[in-house]
């Protein structure tokens, strides 16, 4: 499988997950749902500007996008749990150095 097939049925199968159809993400996003459609079944790609887009409408990551799921032996769960993992770090680590800028401010 291409790499745009891949992104499209990915893309397609995290659609279907947060309950929105074509028309309502390429709203979302921006583009037309025909080009949505497009990009699903793999005849059109994305530009890094649309994949940002998607990537935050979606709340997905950029890999998960683009992960075969036929080859990847890991289950929507545990990429679930990684990814909430790796954002539950990111809000700790934003609050600690705007803790710190408090601190140096204050001096």
């Amino acid at each position: 499988m291409g790499i745009k097939s891949v992104l499209g049925a990915n893309l397609k199968y995290y659609r279907k997950k947060r309950g929105f159809s074509q028309e309502i993400l390429s709203e979302k996003a921006g583009i037309s749902a025909r080009h949505l459609s497009f990009i699903e079944n793999g005849s059109a790609f994305v530009s890094a500007e649309l994949l940002e887009k998607l990537i935050e409408i979606l709340r997905v990551s950029a890999s998960a996008l683009f992960y075969d799921l036929k080859d990847v032996s890991w289950d929507d769960t545990l990429m679930t749990s990684i990814d909430r993992l790796v954002e539950k770090e990111m809000v700790n680590a934003v609050e600690s150095i705007k803790l710190q800028l408090r601190y140096l401010s204050g001096l």
